[in-house]
């Protein structure tokens, strides 16, 4: 009799896996949260974190007055779940960290830009 090795991989609760087949490639579906049986060298897990997450960044910019400016943004995020295979295919697992810097930046220098350094100060929110 013989046996077929298997690897267990568990996916715990806020996330899910992406599973690599060397014969398929990446497969479309992702794996939920709990226990799953896996050939150890046919089939390899990449866990995700799919639960929001803060990202901060911080950057000088210039107002609509010409005045520079510090300010610091901070940036919820998560992935989202049905695209996960895709992330991971043109990205890999460390997709936020080569997207979000660049997004977060451009984006808070486009909002600061539209504002006088003045009313960056007295119109904003608490």
């Amino acid at each position: 009799m013989h046996s077929i090795p298997i690897e267990i991989a568990a996916v715990d609760g806020g996330q899910r896996a992406v599973i690599f087949d060397r014969f398929r490639g990446v497969l479309p579906e992702t794996v939920g949260e709990g226990t799953h049986f896996l050939i150890p060298w046919l089939q390899k897990p990449y866990i995700f974190d799919i639960r929001t997450r803060p990202h901060t960044f911080t950057s000088m910019s210039g107002t609509k007055d010409l005045q520079m400016v510090n300010l610091s943004l901070r940036l919820l995020s998560r992935p989202d779940v049905l695209n996960l295979p895709t992330i991971f295919t043109s990205l890999g697992t460390e997709y936020d960290e080569k997207v979000l810097p660049s997004i977060g930046n451009e984006v808070l220098k486009a909002v600061v830009a539209q504002f006088n350094a003045d009313q960056l100060l007295t119109e904003r929110v608490h």
